[in-house]
């Protein structure tokens, strides 16, 4: 499954590790939370695929269901036994929520790392004034960090957000002092605003500005990472501490392994499956998320998103697409797939941009929001969703 097919050879940067607590991060790599993407699943085929190397964090929980210890979000916090660190993403807007879901997470072992979401930037987050529309208001922030890391006990708390709501409310620089001043112990920066989505380009100075202002902790830059090229290029054109991968591996979770190979100098070795060797990940993929929910059919129907990731770039026709898409069983997607012309080579192009790409959205917030970015009047409970998600 291995063929470099003709990539350049890049100089990895000198001693790539990151520290989160006592948590060694090396090469310093990790997955970054996505919704309905990072179950177990997905993150046992991202760590058998980097040897187990590199920090894979779970989608993202909300606090009050944690809390409420809601069903759903139960199950989204089980971790396999080999997962070390075992890494939770929180959201919440409540200082004392968040105090009292860490606290839970600490007190009944749950996790060794907890991750906070500011960064989320769906409007159903948004416009109760979570995710990326949070850190606008800095008391609010302030007090969230202050809470959590006070219930963390032990644990390491790190922080994942945007540059800020848009170009005229930047926050990440006040975010970040804010952070280093509450004891979190790493950022996480995507390069873009929340009125960006995830569109246009992503803005690696500001990741560089960054870590020029919050010198005291590791900055981790997110965006726009596609190839383990483009995570070298990052560390190397910023100084950031390590980078946070996200879309670039949807339907490419071998995207690992050649972080990996790219931080440890082995740029030679970079993997190019065949549609053969991808086809068995997907069924893989499949199996392994019917074995998490409990049932197959289930299993296969929750795999239906990632058919297209997987077969970007291959020749595939549309109407097989759509088939594939609406499979229900293994031996049906089994099936379709070997109907496909499997000899296929790792196509030209298909390790750029996947996943969603709108930008430039008007944010959704809470009225008045804008007016005072101090007050945090206006921010109650029902800003807490009551399901995990986002």
């Amino acid at each position: 499954m291995r063929d470099n097919g003709g990539m350049p050879t890049l100089t990895p940067p000198m001693n790539p590790t990151l520290q989160i607590g006592p948590h060694t991060v090396q090469p310093p790599v990790v997955l970054a939370p996505m919704a309905g993407i990072t179950n177990a699943p997905f993150r046992t085929l991202c760590r058998e695929f980097s040897g187990g190397k590199g920090l894979f964090v779970s989608e993202m929980i909300t606090t009050r269901a944690l809390v409420e210890r809601n069903d759903k979000t139960m199950q989204l916090i089980r971790f396999d036994e080999t997962e070390k660190p075992r890494s939770i993403q929180l959201y919440g807007v409540d200082p004392a929520t968040v105090g009292k879901a860490v606290r839970m997470i600490a007190e009944e072992g749950l996790a060794d790392h907890i991750d906070l979401n500011f960064g989320c930037p769906v409007p159903k987050v948004t416009r109760k004034g979570g995710g990326s529309a949070l850190p606008y208001k800095r008391n609010l922030l302030r007090s969230i960090l202050r809470e959590a890391v006070s219930g963390a006990g032990d644990l390491p708390v790190t922080m994942k957000m945007r540059k800020g709501i848009d170009d005229d409310h930047l926050t990440y620089l006040d975010a970040g002092r804010i952070a280093v001043e509450e004891g979190v112990t790493a950022i996480a920066l995507h390069g873009r605003t929340a009125a960006q989505h995830y569109g246009g380009t992503a803005d690696w100075d500001a990741i560089a500005r960054l870590k020029e202002h919050v010198p005291e902790i590791p900055v981790l830059g997110n965006g726009d990472i596609w190839s383990a090229e483009d995570a070298l290029r990052m560390v190397r054109e910023t100084g950031c501490d390590g980078v946070v991968v996200g879309r670039g591996c949807l339907g490419r979770p071998w995207l690992f392994a050649d972080l990996v190979a790219a931080f440890e100098g082995r740029t030679d070795a970079f993997v190019r499956p065949t549609l053969r060797e991808v086809a068995d990940v997907m069924v893989r993929h499949a199996t392994l998320l019917g074995e998490w929910i409990g049932d197959e059919s289930r299993g296969v129907i929750d795999f239906r998103k990632h058919v297209a990731w997987y077969l970007k770039g291959f020749a595939v026709g549309s109407e097989m697409r759509k088939r594939l898409a609406i499979t229900s069983s293994l031996e049906e997607l089994r099936a379709g797939l070997d109907e496909l012309d499997l000899g296929q080579s790792w196509p030209a192009g298909a390790d750029g941009p996947r996943g969603r790409t709108s930008g430039n959205n008007r944010v959704v917030l809470p009225d008045g929001w804008l007016k005072d970015p101090y007050d945090c009047a206006g921010v109650g409970e029902e800003a807490e969703l009551d399901t995990s998600g986002g």
